[in-house]
Order: C-alpha cells, then structure tokens, then sequence
C-alpha cells in the first residue's frame, strides 16, 4: 500500500514538472523561462490598452499618402501593390525622406503591371538617393513575378506575401496583408520592438532569437481584431513619435498605465524620494504595477541581465548590443572627362556600371578601384590611370588630386580619394564592362548613389574655385602688360574647359542625349 502511495507522488509530481516546463515558452533545458509578467494576461487590460492606443491614432495620426491611399483605394491589387510600395521604401529609412519618392514613384508606376513594364534603369534612376538599392530592384524583381506568374494580381495574405515575393520578410508580409486587407496578424519593426519592450518591461538583447519569439508572440495577441491595420500602424505611430529612442514623451503617451517600464521609473523616483518606505502599501495601484518580482523560477530570460540604471529611464528598455563597427575602406575614384566638338563643346563625364549583383548592384559610378592597405600615396595616380586605361583604352593627362568625401554606408566607412583628368574625345578602347559619357543635365537624371553626388560636388567646387583664382590674376594684370602676355590669358581662358556652376549640378532639368 506504502508503495502504491509513493508511485502515485511520484507520477503526480512527474506530471506537475512537466506542465510546469510548457509554461516555459520553449525554454531549453537549463536555460531560464519567460515570466508572465512580460505578457498581457488580463483581458480587460488588454482591451483596455487597444481602445487607449487606437483612440490616440484616431487622434494624432500623420497624413501620409500611403495610408490615404489604404482607406481610399477601393481596387485591392492596387492598394496592396501601394501599401508594399511604401514599406519596402520605409526600411532603414526615415518617414520624412519617403514621401517624396514614395510621391514620384506611384505617379510613374501607378499599378504593378506598370512597374513590371519599367527597366531595371529607370527603377535605378527612380530611387537614387533613397539608399539600400537592392530594395528597388527586387520591388522591381517581385513585379515582374507578380504580372508574369501570379496573373497580375498581389498575393493577398501574410503566408503569400512572404512566399512569393523577393525580399519581403514577416514584417512586410504581416504590415502589408493586415494594413491593406485587413489580416488579423501581429508586426515587429524596431519601434514597435522598443514599444513592447518598454511597455513589457523586457530588457534582454532584443535583436536575440528567444526575445524576438517573443515578441512576434506579444504582437500577435495584441492586434486589434476589428482594426488589425489600424492598430499595428498605431504601435509603429507610437514609437516613432512618442515611445522614441531618445527622450521619450512618456507624459504623452495614451498606455503608460500599462507600461511596467514608466511605473518601475516611477517607484525608483518614489523611492528615492523618500516616499515609500519598508513595503509598499496594501492596496495596488494600476499605475504603478508591481515591477520588482518577476518571478520565474531560475531567472527569466526577458529581464534585463545588468543593472537598472535610474538615469536611463524607460531607456533601460530595450537594452542593445554593442553596435559592430563598419570596416574602413578607401576608393581611388577618378573624375574622368572630355569635350565634345572644339574649345566651346560639351563637356562629359564618364561613368561604368556596377554588377548586377552586391553593395548597388547596377548604379552607375565614377572610374573607381578600392585601395589596398599600406599602398603609398605616391602610388596612387599609377594605379588610377591603369585602371581607366584598361575602361577607356587609352592613357589620360596627369592625374589632378580633387580631395577626399567621406561616405557612410551601413556597414562600410568609406573614403573617397578623389583625383581628375581628362581624355581625348574621339578615344574609346576594348570595354569589359559597360560605360557611358554623359553631360552634366544627363548626369543628374543618371542612377548615380549619394557618394558619387558627394564626389561630383567636390568636383565642381574645387574647379570653381580654381577658375575664380584664374580670374583674379588675369584681372591684376597691369594696363602696359596688355597685348601678348593678354592675349595669351584670353586664349587659355577661351580654351580651357567649360566651367558649369554647382548649383546647376543640384536644379532639375531634362536629361540630354549623349
């Protein structure tokens, strides 16, 4: 009988552990569990938080056109090629900077079926400016797919959209499928993950395989049913303009009784005050929820690992890891010129495009190589004119030194060394890659990245100023002096090469044949 006793503990004990270990969200053994304290548990509080936060939208939302375009659009092909549009342009990049291509873009490309019918250039050309060009191109990619193998209409669920179209990942699938059809499905982009973290109080590596678990998880049992677009918008409105990196507007937000990040900020002030002492009083306040205990057994694998910093504030939340550094690189680059006809022709500018493949796959640049380390500078215009000799087939005038531009890509500090010279017009040799000489209207309207417009404004200023010193002495030289000594100025003036200001490089106008 004692036996049957003990075998009915132990069997009841087994089972205990083991539903103890499915509330461990998946934690491996050994490893320390998620805390329900990092979740919503309490429906009233969860609906709560969605009538708050929605309200707050209604409230405050910014005019965007592509969120015009998501109420007002009534084909669905339409408004879902739109709204994927506007996310594939908002990755890494700032509201602000968007709407003016997202402006320009959708008054070109209105459909899918027009975007699949543009070239791989004029997508280039289209989103020169806007940087990570790989996302032009497979929006590009994804709309050719879309005419050629879907029958031109969008996929039109989260599953599908990750699916079938290149580069769209959970984000873009869930922003998209629920913004633009209305798909009760959760998203997580950085401010919604610095809004959850705060709001849950989770402070470990947010960017970590087991905290984004979670807050994919966390995103999915938040959404709104009614609202799914309209909520998952909200968190993206609320951490980009509220629940911000730095200085947060927590006095503005419209759930910060919900977050646990303001009420632990709370109860340390309150206790630094000397408000509070010993234990905290009987009766719970909501606005300040109990922040100390989170009581997993064995650690929780959501809290932070360091200590809380009072000066950080709801900043404590979500703590990063140590940013990796860009590595350092320095591009000999070479502003490569002739001119058309005589002494008053057109002058060109030589460029060759980029693979097909890589860091601006088929922009068009500058004659560029990328300098080894420890190679002198006095190396430096040897190495230059070998490589345009091997573009352009024939050896260039003495290398010129411009200056240098600084570039900063995401992972890549980059240095321009910038030098200038000039070619016979008529001269072009064996080409392994492709190349084209434009004019300076044509350039602009070229799918050219930031850097090289960076290295053509050095161009033009560092020669503006060259002409303007040339001015000078011609306009210092005496009255007697006049005759051969002025009219040889006058003959290098009007032979020399045709200066074109900056701030035509920088005005719209209509690109010339070349």
């Amino acid at each position: 009988m004692m036996n049957k006793v003990k075998s009915t503990v132990r069997n009841k004990t087994r089972a205990e552990k083991k539903s103890n270990n499915k509330l461990k969200s998946g934690a491996k053994k050994g490893e320390p569990s998620e805390s329900p304290y990092h979740r919503f548990h309490d429906a009233a509080e969860l609906g709560l938080f969605r009538s708050r936060l929605l309200s707050w939208y209604d409230r405050t939302k910014r005019a965007l056109p592509w969120r015009t375009l998501a109420e007002t659009e009534k084909d669905v092909d339409v408004r879902t090629y739109g709204v994927w549009v506007s996310e594939v342009m908002l990755q890494q990049t700032q509201v602000a900077t968007v709407i003016d291509y997202y402006n320009r873009w959708m008054k070109k490309w209105p459909t899918v079926q027009k975007l699949a019918a543009a070239s791989l250039e004029e997508v280039n050309r289209m989103w020169a400016g806007l940087g990570y060009y790989s996302r032009g191109r497979r929006l590009h990619e994804g709309a050719q797919k879309v005419v050629r193998d879907l029958g031109g209409e969008m996929p039109k669920r989260a599953e599908q959209l990750l699916k079938q179209l290149p580069g769209v990942g959970r984000y873009t699938a869930g922003a998209v499928s629920s913004i633009a059809q209305g798909q009760v499905t959760g998203v997580v982009d950085g401010n919604v993950t610095r809004v959850l973290c705060r709001v849950r109080a989770i402070g470990a590596d947010s960017v970590s395989a087991h905290v984004t678990d979670a807050l994919w998880k966390l995103a999915d049992a938040l959404v709104d049913p009614e609202r799914p677009g309209d909520f998952n918008q909200a968190l993206m409105e609320l951490g980009a303009t509220v629940c911000s990196p730095k200085s947060p507007r927590c006095a503005q937000c419209p759930v910060r009784t919900h977050c646990h990040a303001y009420g632990k900020v709370r109860l340390h002030q309150d206790r630094g005050s000397g408000r509070l002492l010993g234990k905290l009083d009987s009766t719970p306040d909501s606005s300040v929820p109990d922040v100390e205990n989170c009581t997993s057994a064995g650690g929780c694998n959501l809290c932070l690992s360091e200590d809380w910093d009072s000066e950080l504030g709801v900043q404590n939340f979500p703590r990063k890891p140590a940013k990796k550094a860009p590595r350092v690189e320095r591009t000999l680059v070479c502003v490569l010129r002739r001119q058309c006809g005589r002494d008053d022709g057109e002058i060109q500018y030589l460029l060759t495009q980029r693979p097909g493949k890589g860091l601006l796959a088929g922009m068009w640049e500058l004659p560029s190589m990328l300098l080894e380390a420890d190679v002198p500078e006095k190396k430096h215009g040897d190495l230059l004119s070998t490589e345009v000799q091997r573009i352009v087939g024939t050896v260039t005038e003495s290398l010129q030194y411009v200056g240098e531009v600084v570039h900063i890509f995401s992972h890549i500090h980059q240095t321009y060394v910038v030098y200038s010279a000039s070619v016979c017009e008529c001269v072009e040799g064996q080409r392994e890659q492709k190349i084209c000489w434009l004019d300076q209207s044509a350039l602009q309207e070229a799918a050219i990245s930031t850097g090289v417009k960076k290295i053509m404004k050095l161009y033009y200023e560092s020669t503006s100023k060259l002409q303007d010193t040339k001015n000078t002495k011609r306009k210092h030289i005496p009255e007697a002096g006049k005759g051969k000594k002025a009219k040889r100025a006058g003959s290098a003036a009007n032979g020399g090469l045709k200066q074109l200001s900056v701030s035509r490089f920088f005005t719209t106008s209509k690109p010339t044949s070349s």
